[in-house]
């Protein structure tokens, strides 16, 4: 999962990113939240550059340098998901507003109040300090009253924001998962490649990427109907969750039957048996019919373990892997090929 703040966390951001958002001339929207919310993380590092970058000619950045920040850094949301949570963040904005405007009218009328009262006091005239007094009592309790409105809109706005924050992090995290498996899906796959190879390698280690197959899932399908297809597609998803729990991992539907695993500042001997430990797992692996509960199938992989080289460009990475997988078929599958 891409964010992975506690509540408690997450909460001490919002203030972060509202502050962030108050310092520049961007709206308040959806997209300039998801910047401002990665920028202010820290999870971001090429957002941070970049927001650092064009901050040294843009002191405050506007609309179009929030939008070119998104499309470049920022995963896309559901447009629809993005319209809906800028229409209630606009809503709320206005009440807010509107909040604080009554409370500047009844500052005003309190401050002229004030002045009269001040007035009458210096004519030590008891009876012309009287109404003063009382409108002077009124206007204290109607400021009162202004600014604990004024408190609970604020508090009101700042749960609502936490609310669609979590809308908004759960529509982007939909558009990188597969819905068989709830992994990666090929975009999210390509963001977290990307972050992998802009990640500096560690003393010793190199990113590796294995690439893994169904074999024989062609007649699986024609045997058994798609509908068990699709089911050893979801078990194995979950395989692949279970063997790759390492939080620095990244497992990817690549498609159709075809599985990625990345694996940053790794060694081959680890990438090998994990490898091997994601085959043994999906040959114990049972599947069976609901309603009998009799095994149906059972089904193995064929895996590829190739390593990022110096000068490769992405392309290279995934050829290498693909090849390697190709030679574990070539050599009777269930098995495991280093490039």
């Amino acid at each position: 999962m891409r964010y992975k703040e506690s509540k408690e966390q997450s909460a001490e951001l919002v203030r972060s990113v509202l502050a962030l958002m108050g310092q520049h001339d961007a709206a308040f929207n959806p997209v300039s939240y998801a910047v401002w919310y990665e920028f202010a993380a820290g999870m971001n590092v090429r957002l941070v550059k970049a927001i650092e970058a064009a901050l040294q000619v843009e002191p405050r950045l506007g609309d179009a340098t929030l939008n070119r920040l998104y499309q470049a850094h920022v995963v896309d949301a559901d447009p629809e998901v993005i319209q809906r949570i800028s229409s209630e963040l606009q809503y709320m904005m206005a009440g807010m507003a509107e909040s604080a405007l009554r409370t500047g009218d009844r500052a005003g009328l309190f401050s002229e109040q004030l002045l009269g009262l001040t007035e009458a006091l210096n004519t030590n005239d008891p009876s012309a300090m009287t109404p003063f007094v009382t409108q002077a009592l009124a206007g204290t309790l109607q400021m009162r009253s202004s600014a604990q409105e004024l408190e609970q809109q604020i508090i009101v706005n700042r749960l609502e924001i936490e609310r669609l924050n979590i809308d908004l992090l759960r529509a982007r995290d939909e558009v990188l998962l597969d819905p068989l498996t709830r992994i990666l899906n090929r975009k999210g796959f390509d963001q977290q490649l990307a972050l992998m190879l802009a990640e500096p390698l560690a003393l010793n280690r190199q990113h590796y990427m294995i690439m893994l197959d169904i074999d024989h899932f062609k007649q699986v399908n024609d045997t058994h109907g798609h509908v068990i297809g699709d089911r050893v597609i979801e078990a194995l998803g979950k395989v692949l969750s279970y063997c790759s729990s390492d939080k620095t991992h990244s497992v990817a539907r690549y498609g159709g039957e075809e599985f990625a695993i990345l694996l940053p500042n790794s060694t081959l001997n680890f990438c090998l048996k994990l490898a091997d430990t994601v085959l043994q797992q999906t040959k114990a692996m049972k599947i069976r019919d609901r309603r009998t509960q009799q095994v149906v199938l059972t089904v193995s992989l064929s895996a590829g373990v190739a390593a990022m080289l110096p000068g490769d460009e992405v392309s290279d990475l995934i050829e290498r892997a693909d090849a390697a997988l190709y030679q574990s078929k070539k050599m009777g599958r269930d098995c495991v090929t280093a490039a």
